[in-house]
């Protein structure tokens, strides 16, 4: 299977995560831009080397598309480019125009511009650091009441409110492609969701006029991955003598049950997010195009080890109970996504985690960010490593292994545990905190490698783990 994969931008998570994944199977080949080509925090992709390399492209039989990245430069050039609307306009109808030709299935994500509370500017205009939340409640009480009084100044309020609605009239036009039949699918995404404002006001208008709307951002097009990866397995028919002869597919539709450790609390709403775990997870593996199912009938149980009262987060010191129960390892195919906390996993059950081994029947751990982020990599993996395990010569066992070593020591022994240490990007110092966690891991999974590490949008939030 040929894919051609266009990441948010150039981060880990969206960039070379997508590339660990498909490389566990070995049917699969990645068609992805040059990583220099991509945003940043401050940096702009090159629309144009972009462009160039999609026309380029050879026969692929399924293109993953971030709009904002071929539209805006990135995900957070989305909300910081000054184009105006019709130099936009141009630039989303030539992608029309190459996608015509490519006779491929397209799935593609946008993103509903999100509005955070808070006064930190890192991903937003300069003005974010002295009217971020005021524009939040502006924005939340707007469309609460149908309207605000607010101190923002006139050209703060006017520029941002310009380039909301610059942005929703592209999401507009993209609407207008789907209905013409040029994706396949098309997923429009609101991230730090709150119950009001503008940009859920813009997901109603959107959901309204046909639109599909789905809680989450970084992990959508993995999840589109996924799809592409399900839809392209379940077509494939029988074959005899080298001819098509049976026209049920080779696969049925995936099946995942979900099983979450704290089933009394799956209707609690996950942190950044508008919707309860239950139907986030629900929402991640029907977009994956599989089916839900009770644990007798599934493929793969998805264990989800959620939170009580409130979900937890480390780094913000937002405490929650850990895991205290007993983790049993299944006897079939399992994946795990650790959502008790926001931005790293729960300690206590890692440790749990780490007293069982990893067997075959293991296809994936996870606990990056969000918990639409998690679920989405980590559905993406186990799909993935699932069409591969039905031939002993497509699935890349130790590719598969250091996938989750990279995740282990990302989402467990970075975030959960040496980020709180670190006051500021630091190699050396990282490299030495991270070292017994690395020798930890490397004895559960049996290998050793030689790791480094980098900050490469030179801040504490994300690391690359980089195995050689």
């Amino acid at each position: 299977m040929n894919i051609a994969f266009v990441p948010i931008d150039n981060r880990p998570v969206c960039y070379t995560l997508a590339e660990q994944i498909c490389a566990i199977n070995n049917d699969i080949k990645l068609f992805i831009p040059e990583r220099e080509w991509l945003g940043d925090l401050t940096k702009y992709a090159d629309t144009g080397k972009i462009f160039e390399w999609l026309k380029n492209l050879p026969s692929v039989d399924a293109l993953v598309l971030s709009l904002d990245t071929i539209a805006y430069g990135g995900l957070i050039s989305s909300r910081r480019c000054e184009e105006s609307f019709e130099q936009i306009k141009k630039r989303v109808e030539k992608l029309k125009d190459i996608l015509v030709e490519k006779h491929a299935k397209v799935y593609a994500f946008s993103s509903i511009m999100r509005i955070s509370n808070n006064n930190i500017n890192e991903e937003e205009k300069e003005y974010w650091s002295e009217w971020g939340k005021k524009i939040f409640e502006y924005s939340y009480n707007t469309h609460k009441n149908g309207y605000c009084e607010t101190d923002v100044p006139p050209d703060v309020l006017n520029d941002y409110l310009s380039t909301r609605k610059r942005n929703f009239e592209i999401n507009k036009i993209y609407l207008e492609f789907q209905k013409q039949g040029l994706f396949d699918i098309l997923v429009f995404s609101k991230d730090d969701c709150a119950q009001y404002g503008l940009n859920v006001q813009e997901a109603q208008k959107l959901e309204n006029s046909g639109g599909f709307v789905k809680t989450g951002a970084d992990e959508i097009p993995l999840t589109l991955l996924a799809r592409a990866v399900n839809e392209f397995y379940t077509a494939q028919s029988f074959q005899k003598d080298g001819v098509e002869t049976i026209p049920c597919p080779l696969y049925p539709s995936l099946k995942i049950a979900p099983i979450f450790l704290e089933p009394g609390y799956k209707n609690l709403i996950s942190n950044y997010e508008d919707v309860s775990i239950e139907q986030s997870v629900r929402g991640q593996i029907e977009l994956a195009g599989c089916k839900i199912s009770e644990p007798l009938d599934a493929d793969i149980l998805l264990y989800i080890n959620n939170f009580k009262e409130r979900q937890g987060e480390i780094v913000m010191k937002i405490s929650s109970e850990p895991f205290n129960g007993v983790w049993t390892k299944p006897d079939k195919p399992y994946m795990i996504a650790d959502v008790r906390f926001a931005n790293g996993a729960d300690n206590a059950f890692v440790e749990k985690l780490l007293e069982t081994d990893f067997d075959d029947n293991f296809y994936g751990y996870s606990a990056w960010n969000t918990s639409a982020n998690t679920l989405g990599s980590l559905i993406c993996a186990a799909i993935v490593k699932y069409y591969a395990s039905s031939s002993a010569v497509t699935l890349h066992h130790s590719l598969f292994k250091k996938l989750q070593i990279i995740r282990f020591l990302d989402d467990w022994a970075y975030q959960a545990n040496v980020r709180q240490k670190l006051s500021k990007p630091d190699k050396k110092e990282i490299k030495q905190m991270m070292k017994p966690f690395e020798d930890r891991i490397f004895k559960k999974f049996g290998v050793k490698y030689d790791v480094n590490y980098k900050f490469p949008w030179e801040r504490l939030f994300e690391v690359e783990v980089c195995i050689s």
